[in-house]
C-alpha cells in the first residue's frame, strides 16, 4: 500500500484529504504543519508529498527545500496544495522542485488522478534508472513532465557526421549534451607523439559530452565518428534546466558519473596489473557484449 504523507493547515481540508485517499487504497498519514511533516517524512518514507503552500511554522516551499536536501526522501514524488493559482507562483514552486500543482477547491477525481499520475512516473523513472536506461526520448519526456520545462528541447539540432569526422576535440569549448540516434562514436586521447589511446565506444541511445558540461571545463577527450552518425544536440542551457529542475533527471546523471568512475578505476587496474594480451583480450569481450557480431572498425 502507497504510504501519502498530506502537509495542511487546515484541520478540515486536511481529514477530507486523508479520507478521499484512505478510500482509494493509500495509506494517509497529515501533518499540521510544516516542521511536523519534514518529520514525518522522514521517518515513515512516504511514496507521495501532497503539501499545502501557505502554512505557519514553516511553508510549502521550505518544507519542499528541507526535502530535496534529506537523502532518504529527496526523490520522493511532491504536489503542492493552493488557492493560488497565478502562473508566476507555479513556476517558482516548479523551479524549486516540485512535480504538479493542485488548486482548491478541487474535486476528489481530480485529485486522484494526479497522485496516481505521478507515482506511476516515479516508478517509471525508478526503473529506467535501475535498467541503466540512457534512452533519450524517455529521459527529455520524463523531464517534460514539469510545466516548467514544457518547452526545453522541442526544437533540438539533429546533426550528421560521416564515418571519421571529428565532433569535438580535447580541450574545446563544450556547447552541448550529445545523443547516438544512430550510429558509432568513439572517445579518445591524443599523446605528444600523437598516438591515440581509445577512452570509450558508444552507440546507439547513449549520451556523451556531459562530463565536460558539469565540471565546466573543456572537452576531457576527442570524439570521432566511426561511421556515419546522427546525434541529437542538446544545449548546454537546456541541459542544466534539466538538471536543476528535476531531481528524476539529476539522479539519472548521478548514476552515470557513478559508473563512469567504476569503469575508469577498472581500467586503471588492468592498465597497471594486467598484460597486454589480457587487455586486448578483456576489450574484445566488451565489445562483443556490448554490440554482438557487428563489425566495429577502428579506423
Amino acid at each position: 500500500m502507497k504510504k501519502i504523507l498530506i502537509i495542511e493547515d487546515n484541520e478540515d481540508i486536511r481529514e477530507n484529504l486523508a479520507e478521499i485517499l484512505n478510500l482509494a487504497g493509500y495509506e494517509a498519514h497529515t501533518a499540521e504543519n510544516g516542521k511536523i511533516g519534514v518529520e514525518i517524512a522522514e521517518k515513515i518514507l512516504p511514496d507521495l508529498i501532497l503539501c499545502d503552500v501557505m502554512m505557519p511554522v514553516l511553508d510549502g516551499y521550505g518544507v519542499l527545500n528541507i526535502v530535496h536536501k534529506k537523502t532518504a526522501i529527496a526523490d520522493t514524488p511532491f504536489i503542492f496544495l493552493t488557492a493560488k493559482s497565478e502562473k508566476a507562483d507555479f513556476r517558482y514552486g516548479m523551479n524549486l522542485g516540485a512535480d504538479d500543482y493542485i488548486t482548491k477547491p478541487f474535486e476528489s477525481n481530480e485529485l486522484l488522478s494526479v497522485v496516481e499520475l505521478r507515482l506511476k512516473k516515479s516508478e517509471k523513472a525508478k526503473q529506467a534508472l535501475d535498467n541503466g536506461n540512457n534512452d533519450l526520448g524517455h529521459f527529455i519526456n520524463e523531464a517534460k513532465g514539469l510545466d516548467a520545462i514544457k518547452t526545453l528541447s522541442d526544437e533540438r539540432e539533429t546533426r550528421h557526421f560521416s564515418k571519421k569526422n571529428v565532433i569535438y576535440t580535447e580541450g574545446g569549448t563544450s556547447r552541448y549534451l550529445y545523443y547516438i540516434q544512430k550510429g558509432k562514436v568513439k572517445l579518445y586521447k591524443t599523446n605528444e607523439d600523437g598516438k591515440e589511446l581509445i577512452v570509450n565506444i558508444l552507440g546507439e541511445k547513449d549520451m556523451f559530452g556531459y562530463m565536460a558540461l558539469l565540471s565546466g571545463t573543456g572537452q576531457t577527450e576527442t570524439a570521432a565518428a566511426l561511421e556515419d552518425c546522427e546525434l541529437v544536440l542538446i544545449p548546454k542551457e537546456d541541459f542544466f534546466t534539466l538538471i536543476n529542475s528535476n531531481r528524476d533527471v539529476s539522479a539519472r546523471f548521478i548514476k552515470l558519473l557513478a559508473g563512469n568512475v567504476a569503469s575508469k578505476e577498472e581500467q586503471l587496474l588492468n592498465l597497471a596489473y594486467n598484460s597486454v594480451r589480457k587487455r586486448v583480450a578483456n576489450a574484445l569481450v566488451i565489445l562483443h557484449e556490448r554490440y554482438g557480431k557487428e563489425p566495429i572498425s577502428m579506423l
